[in-house]
C-alpha cells in the first residue's frame, strides 16, 4: 500500500500562484495530480514518471502548471501559475504502478490516492 499526503492548498486570487506538495511513502512507477471541481467529475491534470521524469498534462493547464519530483525525498510537486477561477477544485495526488498518460487523459485513474487538498481561486 502506498500512502500519499498532499499539502499546500488554499485560497488565491486569479492570476496568482500556488504550489502543492505530495509525500509518498514508497516510490511507484508514476505519480500525478487529478482534480475534482464542485459538481463535476474527477479530471486528470498532470502525471510524471519517476524514471526519466517524463510528464504529460491536460491541455487546459499546459503552460501554467508544472509537475516535478524529488526522487531522494519521494516528493512530487505541482507548481500552479496564472490560476483561474475554473481551477478551483479539490486536488488529489495519486500514484500508479504503471505510467499510462493517455489512459489518465481518457478518464482512467491511478492505483493509490491521497485525501486531497482544496484550492480556491477567487475572481
Amino acid at each position: 500500500q502506498v500512502q500519499l499526503v498532499e499539502s499546500g492548498g488554499g485560497l488565491v486570487q486569479a492570476g496568482g500562484s500556488l504550489r502543492l506538495s505530495c509525500a509518498a511513502s514508497v516510490r511507484t512507477t508514476s505519480m500525478g495530480w487529478f482534480r475534482q471541481a464542485p459538481g463535476k467529475d474527477r479530471e486528470f491534470v498532470v502525471a510524471i514518471s519517476w524514471s526519466g521524469g517524463s510528464t504529460y498534462s491536460t491541455d487546459s493547464v499546459k503552460g501554467r502548471f508544472t509537475i516535478s519530483s524529488d526522487n531522494a525525498k519521494n516528493m512530487v510537486y505541482l507548481e500552479m501559475n496564472s490560476l483561474k477561477p475554473e481551477d478551483t477544485a479539490i486536488y488529489f495526488c495519486a500514484a500508479d504502478r504503471l505510467y499510462r498518460a493517455t489512459y489518465y487523459l481518457a478518464g482512467g485513474g491511478m492505483d493509490f490516492w491521497g485525501k486531497g487538498t482544496l484550492v480556491i481561486v477567487s475572481s
